[in-house]
């Protein structure tokens, strides 16, 4: 006779195991991810009184943000620089990727190892890294005066929006490299041989078939950047300057010095439906592509 409790315990004990795996992860989501997103959004919906969690419940703090047009080209420029910073990161990525997944033969081990490199020093240090050859008495100053190109000091490479953009793009560059490279591996190289084989040159076998599939990686490679850098504050407050202040800079200004959490809690929920709704463009966007691919 079959003992038809055997399958139910190893069922058991299978689901006791899944759970135990999960339950960290979950755990850690809960805490450190919906729990601090909710505070955050209670806090925008508070009046500031001086308290920690301020009183009473108002949508002031969003009509001042919609009304207040400082906000509005914060946001703006806030936007336009990480835009910037996702279409040269994943300009300048896509190339190296390209080569990783079809040329870099014995080679590919190195170049990954040196893509991921920086991961190994401090974001901080690297911005300081940026500062220290773009600054006045800087290196790249030194050369140019060096090199009888330049009799003085310029002041045109530091505290400028272009300076925002080279720092972030260069920060932020293994994490465009590595979505595409995985995509363009993942390509069947039949279909490169097919396209070979009816006559296809490289460069139309690049752009009817190696672009096309690869641009759910590239789409990834976009998003990646482009949100962490909407909501940068260390490299425009060291790299920038005034006229590069973004977004996230307000938002640290309100809950430190301004010491305004629910009117800062604001600005960040404001922030986070505009990532959300370019989110939801990509997504749409990924859509689109996979289903004519």
């Amino acid at each position: 006779m079959i003992n038809q409790g055997v399958p139910s315990r190893i069922f058991d004990r299978t689901r006791i195991f899944r759970g135990a795996m999960l339950s960290p992860g979950a755990i850690v989501t809960f805490v450190l991810v919906l729990f601090a997103v909710s505070l955050v959004v209670f806090l925008s919906f508070r009046i500031n009184d001086g308290s920690l969690l301020g009183a009473g419940i108002s949508v002031q703090n969003f009509a001042t943000v919609i009304s207040d047009p400082l906000y509005g080209l914060v946001v703006l420029r806030s936007l336009t620089i990480a835009g910037l910073v996702t279409l040269a990161t994943v300009v300048t990525a896509y190339p190296v990727a390209y080569y990783l997944a079809f040329h870099a033969g014995q080679r590919r081990s190195l170049i990954l190892f040196l893509v991921t490199l920086p991961f190994w020093t401090s974001y901080l240090l690297r911005v300081f890294a940026w500062k220290i050859v773009l600054a006045y008495n800087g290196v790249l100053n030194s050369a140019l005066m060096l090199s009888g190109l330049s009799s003085e000091p310029s002041t045109l490479f530091l505290n400028t929006p272009s300076a925002v953009v080279l720092t972030l793009a260069h920060a932020y560059a293994p994490f465009a490299i590595l979505p595409i490279f995985v995509a363009l591996e993942t390509i069947p190289r039949s279909l490169v041989e097919a396209a070979a084989d009816l006559g296809a040159r490289p460069f139309t076998t690049f752009r009817r078939v190696i672009l096309p599939n690869s641009m759910p990686g590239v789409l990834s490679a976009a998003v990646v950047v482009f949100v962490p850098t909407v909501g940068d504050y260390v490299t425009p407050a060291l790299i920038g300057g005034p006229t590069s202040t973004m977004i996230g800079s307000l938002v640290q200004a309100q809950f430190g010095k301004a010491n305004d959490w629910p009117f800062g809690a604001a600005l960040a929920v404001m922030v986070m439906l505009v990532i959300l709704a370019v989110v939801l463009v990509v997504r749409q966007a990924d859509r689109l592509f996979g289903s004519r691919t």
